[in-house]
């Protein structure tokens, strides 16, 4: 059986999509895949064993600009790539307006959620196929319902296994334990305070861990920069791949995340990390793994799912949330953590 998956971005919600790749391994042990992925996220796929070929695409930039995506010869060429299989089946796994418009022109029954069940309702117009999830369930379960029902079998009673093979990447012991701070996130609302950032910095260096910092782009290395001239023994690493990126985060000791695609690409490798969630809720879009704790902000209007924050009390840190999770209280189960 040949399936093709459409789910273009984000970081987080193509790990979210995993999972349902290794049950439908496990239920229909002929099954392959091939995927439509962003060009930024691309390598992801690649490392499923059960994913042969990935059609990278650029959405996000044709979007800006679909004359040129189409004077260039870009879209033409995807489309190309794009119809030069017979597929069993097409799953869109995002349910937006954007990827269900892609099923059209793959080769094969296009199936979708419902139009209750669909992020963007209007999605469903587009498949022949439609199934129901319930709404109140975290990402990477929907995910799971959708391609048990797509596939015809039952979504098997374990925990979700990522099944990430990471080529020419092994664990091995570093010189001095580290711990990663993944600070960088897309919302202004999801990022926990600097300052707080330097708070945590201090404790985990003067409790004799190594801290290293990735970055994704300018404000993000201006960040990192600012944290670790606060403190000795803290790394500002080069910009890095996300093979390169994981590769630092199998060795890590463990991980302190933000609400941001790293986090879930840190959980779906199997290292311990600590996720800070302002914004956003853990129940539906949490990190889901092995060792993965989350701190939840306890503030009246959180989770508010909103990218800008609209509290109009007095506010000792912005966004107002994360007052709740001040950096005493992330030491404390950081150090749990880097004790398991």
């Amino acid at each position: 059986m040949k399936v093709l998956i459409i789910k273009t971005s984000s970081l987080g919600d193509v790990i979210h999509t995993l999972p349902a790749l290794t049950d439908a391994g496990k239920m229909q042990p002929t099954i392959r895949f091939d995927w439509v992925v962003e060009n930024a996220f691309a390598e992801i796929p690649t490392w499923h064993p059960l994913v042969d070929r990935v059609i990278p695409i650029a959405l996000r930039r044709w979007r800006r600009n679909p004359y040129q995506a189409w004077r260039s010869g870009e879209w033409q060429a995807f489309i190309r790539q794009l119809q030069a299989v017979q597929y069993d089946f097409v799953i869109d796994a995002q349910g937006l307006l954007k990827s269900a418009f892609l099923t059209r022109f793959a080769r094969g029954v296009r199936c979708g959620l419902d139009f209750k069940s669909a992020r963007e309702a209007f999605a469903s117009l587009f498949y022949q196929r439609k199934f129901s999830v319930v709404w109140e369930q975290h990402a990477v379960v929907r995910a799971r319902q959708l391609f048990a029902q797509v596939l015809n079998y039952p979504v098997p009673a374990i925990s979700p296994e990522y099944k990430l093979q990471l080529p020419h990447v092994t664990k091995m012991a570093t010189a001095q334990p580290y711990v990663v701070f993944l600070h960088g996130t897309t919302w202004a609302t999801k990022h926990w305070p600097e300052n707080y950032w330097i708070e945590l910095a201090q404790a985990v260096t003067q409790a004799g861990w190594s801290v290293k910092i990735p970055w994704g782009n300018p404000a993000e290395l201006a960040r990192a920069q600012r944290i670790a001239a606060t403190a000795g023994n803290i790394e500002v690493l080069p910009k890095l791949n996300l093979a390169a990126l994981s590769e630092l985060l199998l060795r890590a000791k463990a991980a302190v995340a933000v609400d941001t695609g790293l986090g879930h690409l840190a959980a779906a490798l199997g290292v311990p990390t600590l996720s800070l969630y302002g914004p956003t809720d853990p129940v539906f879009t949490g990190a889901v793994g092995d060792r993965q704790m989350h701190l939840a902000a306890q503030f009246s209007c959180a989770p508010c799912l909103s990218k800008n924050c609209t509290f109009k009390g007095a506010q000792p840190t912005l966004p107002a949330c994360f007052a709740t999770l001040a950096p005493v209280l992330v030491w404390q189960k950081l150090q749990e953590l880097l004790a398991l």
